[in-house]
């Protein structure tokens, strides 16, 4: 229960109602209505870097993000705001090193890009299967926890109710994503990042009211209220039940600053930049939106362990994801006015958009790749109209089984899955496209040694971390078969997608390195300051 009345349960039914029917018309009336594939694919780079910015801050901030993240903060304390401020890194370093070589290299997927220096089929039907890998856990993720969010924020319960949202949810993604192309689906981002900015700079100023405008106090405070007092705002709480805490904090941060923006939802936005320049500024805006959301959920995370108190926020949700609804209920105060209970609806709008908005760019990430690098590079010469059609399928192919199996995930803990996406992001496409967009010699053995590698060595791995089992807030906690000391992978996988991509370019012979070499050289001008983007 929301702790708010019955009218105020209206109010966010109705907002919610609003939210998605407004939605969906944008779709309809900003979608691909030619058979354009640039149209479909980036919205015919129609968008200024402001909303091109703050559409990449979209599709980066996921309701993993927002919910997670500030769980994390309000039950880890230092832990969590390290974790929170690595998002932003890992989307700075995204900014620095790979978003302009990215839009002059790719087209329309993340194949497009590997396959300009590599052509051939088996680099794209790769690279599409890495993206399936990569993205599906986190799909799954967003709408496993929306079942329980709903019944959250309306007084609902029953597993039939969570299994009915799951699948209306699901259904509006898939729509989003089939029906709007690239420019629906950022202006829904847009408006997701709108909202929660909006709703949650106002739910912080209300929250350092609390505390006379003193952020001293109130991290004093929650460090009181945590149970655990000095150590709230220690490092290494949230990995101390483990074997080496500090080196799996380590781990931690750097699948999060590797993995997280390379991941192909965030990625592909590179592509609907319409030069260089575009995507510098774009890149400046998505990163100062992120940065100062990241500062949003910090305080309001460390101010929902102040107000609510550490102990109360685990009895409500294990891992957190509460958090940021609860210490946004709590700045109200106990007398909540209609003011107020229409601030929160705001807030809880925005929360129910961000898992609207984060799924539908992931299924249309999905299904953008399956059509294009799998399903069109079979067919020479692919008609646009049946290439469209291909993506629109392909998004429904996608989303359903993805709302069946989140249905059957939806009460064990999600955290494996979000850890599994970012350890692959960090482990298989972060070093393919560091050794794909700079090293010379890198050969298409080398490619796919990295992809194949770097994922074989995270999916190894992650079953035997204690996040699957072995814990009482695991997966399967009736069970214990780790066999991996850490949380996460990437302190062994990172490194091994690195050294396979490089034994594989050792391994094509001096012949092909050099050749390929040749053939990088000729593209480098353009791939790496470029400020026109080849066609085909």
């Amino acid at each position: 229960m929301t702790g708010f009345s019955e009218s105020a349960e209206t109010m966010t039914l109705v907002a919610f109602t609003v939210v998605a029917t407004i939605t969906l018309l944008l779709c309809v009336m900003t979608g691909p209505d030619r058979d354009d594939l640039d149209e479909f694919y980036t919205g015919y780079s129609s968008l200024s870097p402001m909303r091109n910015g703050l559409a990449i801050a979209g599709d980066y901030i996921s309701a993993a993000t927002v919910l997670g993240t500030c769980g994390v903060i309000a039950l880890y304390g230092h832990d969590g705001i390290v974790l929170a401020l690595s998002t932003t890194l890992s989307l700075m370093l995204l900014m620095f090193l790979l978003a302009e070589p990215l839009r002059n290299a790719g087209r329309f997927t993340m194949g497009d890009a590997f396959a300009r220096r590599m052509p051939g089929r088996c680099v794209r039907v790769t690279a599409c299967g890495v993206t399936l890998a990569a993205l599906l856990p986190l799909m799954l993720v967003q709408l496993a926890g929306t079942g329980q969010l709903m019944a959250f924020l309306l007084g609902l319960s029953g597993t039939k109710v969570e299994t009915g949202c799951i699948v209306g949810l699901g259904a509006l993604m898939i729509s989003y994503a089939a029906i709007g192309g690239m420019k629906g689906t950022a202006l829904i981002q847009i408006l997701k990042m709108v909202m929660l900015l909006g709703s949650g700079a106002v739910v912080a100023v209300l929250m350092l009211s609390r505390f006379d405008w003193d952020p001293a106090a109130l991290f004093d405070t929650a460090a009181e209220r945590s149970g655990v007092g000095a150590a709230f705002l220690s490092s290494g709480l949230q990995f101390e039940g483990g074997p080496f805490p500090r080196l799996d904090m380590i781990t931690a941060e750097l699948c999060v600053v590797l993995g997280g923006a390379c991941l192909p939802h965030v990625t592909m936005r590179m592509y609907t930049a319409s030069s260089a320049r575009q995507v510098r500024r774009s890149m400046s805006w998505a990163v100062s939106a992120v940065a100062v959301f990241v500062l949003i959920i910090t305080v309001v995370g460390i101010g929902a362990t102040a107000l609510i108190g550490r102990e109360a926020i685990a009895a409500e949700d294990p891992q957190g994801n509460s958090a940021y609804l609860l210490g946004s209920q709590a700045a109200f105060g106990p007398e909540v006015t209609t003011g107020e209970t229409f601030l929160f609806t705001a807030v809880t709008t925005a929360v129910f958009l961000t898992v609207l908005a984060s799924v539908a760019g992931m299924i249309l990430a999905c299904a953008n790749s399956l059509a294009h690098d799998v399903f069109a590079g079979r067919v020479q010469e692919l008609s646009a109209r049946r290439e469209m059609t291909l993506a629109r399928l392909s998004a429904v192919a996608i989303g359903i089984p993805t709302i069946l199996l989140a249905t059957m995930v939806q009460h064990r803990s999600l955290q494996p899955l979000v850890t599994l996406s970012f350890s692959l992001g960090a482990s298989a496409l972060a070093p393919a496209l560091v050794y794909g967009l700079f090293w010379r010699r890198y050969t298409r053995t080398g490619l796919m040694s990295t992809l194949i590698g770097g994922s074989l060595a995270v999916l190894i791995l992650m079953p035997g971390t204690n996040l699957v089992s072995g814990s009482p807030v695991s997966a399967f906690p009736e069970a214990d078969f780790t066999y991996f000391p850490f949380t996460t992978t990437g302190l062994v996988s990172v490194p091994l997608g690195f050294a396979f991509g490089w034994l594989g370019t050792m391994a094509s012979g001096r012949r092909k390195a050099e050749e390929q070499r040749r053939q990088y050289e000729a593209v480098e001008a353009w791939i790496l300051a470029g400020a026109v983007r080849r066609k085909g």
